[in-house]
């Protein structure tokens, strides 16, 4: 036979004739290139199938994924359309804090108190569900760059009242505005007759006549700047408020504080007293606005 043929033998287990099988080695390697491209093919269709479906898998994923990130965007542009309404609020709020504190600028006097209601949650969140997403982000991105730029006015503004306030209750606590002492006035502040000669004469305060030794307290906060005695009004204190107030307390008995001290509203000064020049006992108060003599009645209550 030509060596270009093969010889397969078949030897069955039992006694029987052997079986040959001759086969061209054209046919051989036709077989064997076949067997091997069938081989490759199968393994290429299950490599393929096998990406196929591990690609649905993913696609089923990111389609998921992708659901939920548009309802997590969704719902990001509703909760920056409220905090929208919130600063709305705050700047309305801010508003009528400078109209209550009387505290506006020509910036605020422009700003109109809101009117009218706002869109209900139903429709608003039907408008965000009827945009792309595309519109929705772009939407986000504009919406947080305003409400960083409202903010900042808002904090800006805040402070502002917070330094108005602090400095208004400055001057309220340097506001003499209780009486350092309970008695009947005998004299009011102002033009009257002279009680030691004929005439008149301006009287700079009230004088207030009560018993002797009776306490005398400090009507606001303040600094001693003067603790000691005069000829004309005694045993006298001064008192500096700032913001350019003083008082005066003349004719006391007796004084309980000390040059340089800080005292605060209702602290003990002194008593009353009639030393000095004073025709009994009784307790002259005044009041300075940046050293000029006003009636203390302005301020009592």
């Amino acid at each position: 036979m030509p060596d270009n043929f093969f010889t397969l033998m078949i030897i069955p287990r039992r006694k029987s004739a052997v079986k040959k099988l001759s086969l061209s080695s054209a046919l051989v390697r036709g077989l064997f290139i076949g067997s091997v491209c069938a081989v490759l093919l199968s393994l290429y269709v299950i490599y393929d199938y096998a990406s196929i479906k591990r690609d649905r898998v993913e696609l089923i994923r990111l389609r998921a994924q992708t659901k939920e990130q548009a309802k997590q965007i969704t719902d990001l542009a509703f909760k920056i359309d409220e905090f929208a309404d919130r600063m709305e609020t705050l700047k309305q709020f801010d508003k009528k804090l400078r109209i209550l504190a009387n505290y506006q600028t020509g910036r605020d006097k422009k700003l109109p108190l809101g009117v009218g209601g706002s869109t209900s949650e139903k429709a608003r969140i039907q408008d965000l569900l009827n945009q792309d997403q595309e519109k929705i982000i772009a939407g986000m991105r504009k919406g947080v760059g305003s409400l960083n730029d409202d903010a900042a006015v808002r904090e800006k503004s805040f402070a502002e009242l917070l330094i108005f306030l602090r400095e208004q209750k400055s001057i309220l606590a340097a506001t003499p505005s209780i009486w350092p002492v309970k008695g009947w006035v005998t004299s009011e502040f102002g033009t009257r007759e002279s009680p030691f000669n004929s005439g008149t004469e301006f009287h700079k305060g009230l004088d207030i006549a009560t018993r002797l030794g009776k306490e005398v307290i400090a009507p606001a906060d303040g600094l001693i700047i003067e603790a000691g005695y005069q000829p004309e009004d005694g045993n006298i204190v001064k008192i500096d408020h700032s913001h350019g107030m003083k008082t005066a307390y003349a004719h006391l008995s007796r004084i309980a504080v000390k040059q340089g001290v800080r005292i605060k509203k209702g602290d003990l000064i002194g008593y009353v007293g009639d030393t000095g020049r004073s025709t009994g006992t009784h307790l002259h108060y005044a009041v300075y606005v940046n050293n000029i003599p006003v009636n203390p009645r302005k301020y009592l209550r």
